[in-house]
């Protein structure tokens, strides 16, 4: 079921953004860099698109960019922020669409309730150590690690 879903992944994509092409001006979208007290970070593993990324998703109409991302960690995780999280940087994510931009946030001070139970979307998750990050982590996801984590440049693109 997961292989269909993934080889169906692009058609599945050019659709969504064909829609919200009409819908919105542009999509916007929020993921958290949560990092817990031993350096690991949150990554997680959709149904609908291949490899792991870092938590998060798409900020609603009304919703501030701070709102969609508690919604999107606490869905995905079950990840409570306790402090404000600090606003990494914007990118342009070419990849999805011409229009799709991504505000990236750092998340050290947080609470994990009760295990999430795996969904249709979320299908796995974890905290990973830097040298233990699964094979399949998305290019995207390695550059934030890098930059947050490792003091690489920061990329304007996802």
């Amino acid at each position: 079921m997961i292989a269909v879903r993934r080889a169906l992944e692009p058609v599945i994509r050019r659709l969504l953004h064909g829609y919200w092409r009409f819908a919105r001006g542009l999509t916007l979208g929020v993921r958290g860099l949560v990092i817990d007290g031993q350096g690991r970070v949150l990554l997680v593993k959709h149904s609908y698109v291949a490899g792991w990324h870092l938590p998060g998703g798409g900020v609603e109409i009304g919703e501030t960019l701070s709102d969609a991302l508690a919604r999107e960690l606490r869905e995905e995780a079950n990840v409570g922020l306790v402090d404000r999280p600090l606003l990494h940087g914007m990118f342009f994510n070419v990849r999805i669409s011409r229009r799709d931009y991504v505000a990236v946030f750092v998340v050290r001070s947080f609470r994990q309730g009760p295990e999430p139970v795996r969904n249709h979307e979320i299908v796995d998750h974890g905290f990973f150590a830097l040298n233990e990050l699964p094979e399949d982590t998305t290019a995207g996801t390695h550059a934030r690690i890098a930059e947050v984590l490792r003091g690489a440049p920061i990329s304007e693109r996802w």
